[in-house]
């Protein structure tokens, strides 16, 4: 009875966790949380304090999280005596939506901005170099002959 796989299976699942964590693939995942819930706050304050109380001018009466449409009163399961209103809480719903809006903008345009970097990274590093047309080597751009092969090479433009 030999129990060799069993073991080299959970020591090789135990080392590859501990390479996951080491590595910082699990402390960037926690940041990112992290900032994210603390975005979340400041677009949700900003909704609520600046962005809101203008659309609250359109809505009469009252703050806007508490606009609702009222369909009617129930009993309330707790106590039967009392009622509770059965009610569209849509200033909610609004609020959420347009938080998830302005979080899904500025998200869009930052992976725009880091897609924008990184060709303009890309395009840099391009023009650094060139292959030469004979043996494939990849040399300064600025060269007129292989450093490889030493062959003459045409101008570049």
């Amino acid at each position: 009875m030999t129990m060799r796989p069993s073991r080299a299976a959970a020591t090789g699942f135990a080392k590859d966790f501990q390479d996951f964590v080491i590595k910082g693939n699990i402390f960037d995942l926690a940041v990112g949380v992290i900032i994210g819930a603390a975005f979340g706050k400041v677009v949700t304050s900003f909704v609520e304090s600046i962005i809101m109380p203008i659309v609250s001018v359109a809505i009469p009466g009252g703050s806007w999280r508490e606009a609702k449409v009222v369909l009617g009163t129930i009993a309330d399961p707790k106590d039967p005596k009392k009622t509770v209103e059965n009610a569209i809480l849509f200033g909610q719903f609004f609020g959420g939506l347009l938080d998830f809006v302005i979080i899904a903008f500025v998200i869009f345009l930052m992976i725009r901005a880091l897609a924008k970097f990184k060709r303009k990274e890309e395009k840099i590093e391009a023009a650094d170099t060139k292959d030469c047309p004979y043996c494939l080597s990849v040399i300064p751009i600025a060269a007129s002959k292989c450093s490889h092969c030493t062959s003459e090479l045409p101008p570049t433009m």
